[in-house]
């Protein structure tokens, strides 16, 4: 027999129930951020007739852990079920679906930003307040990868076809680690892949997967291992940006010599040229007694 689907309006008796549903999906709370970027990304919100409808996430059974995590974080009945079928991918795919039917919180999902139906190009961070390396660590243990490349060379890496997550990956690890990154959609399937190699990928790994997080064990164990690389010696070292502070731009300023500002500085003259050039355009602000 086929098994009926939860009435809605069952789940809203939790409370009379005394299940304390306050807290739930509050997104300061790193656990919460990160199950909800999950569900972003992997998760999929449906409505049914009337005030019916399910949330449903899918994902492969060797990583039940998580779904289990997500089923004690939520205080409304759910379930979690497997089964294997033949895929275009693999003759046989075992995988394991969270359900969560309840009105109540498919609202409070909906609401912080989760739409109904298809959603991979429209979703954005959340307005409110949200934790944010654990908001993303989510996104990118559903819709990304961590590891090593063919050759051998530590990465993190994000594909995502919404324009605004994407962006908002580049602003914040160019906060955590200081490199630039546009993206781009990729002209073959529309899609963005956000790339970061090297020493880059071992400091945003180390950063989204802190000791004691929630996160796939898989990738949580591969960013560990990141940490144990170390670039060869006979590789090139990394570059790393030089910005300007006051003081360079006082000294550049004064001298109004691009070639004697580089041998004071100890930079290029064409730096110096560049940066003299977007001093006197007002493109950078001159310093503070300019």
């Amino acid at each position: 027999m086929a098994e009926r689907e939860p009435n809605a309006h069952q789940f809203t008796l939790d409370d009379a129930l005394g299940v304390d549903t306050t807290g739930f999906m509050d997104l300061e709370d790193p656990n919460y951020a990160y199950m909800f970027g999950f569900l972003q990304a992997d998760g999929h919100l449906a409505k049914g007739p009337g005030q019916k409808g399910r949330l449903t996430a899918e994902i492969n059974a060797r990583d039940i852990g998580i779904l289990r995590e997500f089923q004690r974080l939520t205080p409304y009945n759910s379930s979690i079920t497997e089964r294997v079928r033949s895929t275009n991918f693999a003759e046989t795919h075992h995988s394991a679906t969270w359900t969560l039917c309840s009105l109540e919180a498919r609202t409070k999902l909906n609401q912080l930003g989760l739409p109904y139906g298809r959603k991979s190009k429209t979703i954005t961070p959340p307005r409110d307040e949200f934790s944010r390396r654990d908001y993303l660590r989510g996104v990118i243990d559903a819709d990304g990868s961590v590891g090593y490349t063919g050759k051998g060379f530590p990465f993190v890496s994000l594909t995502t076809a919404s324009t605004v997550i994407g962006a908002y990956l580049c602003h914040y690890a160019r906060g955590v680690t200081g490199a630039e990154r546009i993206i781009k959609r990729n002209t073959r399937d529309d899609i963005y892949n956000v790339l970061y190699t090297m020493e880059v990928a071992q400091s945003l790994a180390a950063h989204l997967y802190y000791p004691g997080c929630l996160s796939l064990e898989r990738k949580r164990t591969a960013a560990d291992s990141l940490t144990t690389w170390a670039r060869p010696a006979d590789m090139r070292a990394a570059y790393a940006k030089r910005t300007w502070n006051e003081r360079e731009d006082r000294i550049l300023l004064e001298l109004n010599s691009p070639k004697a500002a580089a041998e004071a500085l100890g930079r290029t003259t064409q730096s110096c040229n560049l940066r003299l050039w977007r001093l006197r355009t007002g493109q950078v602000p001159k310093p503070s007694d300019q």
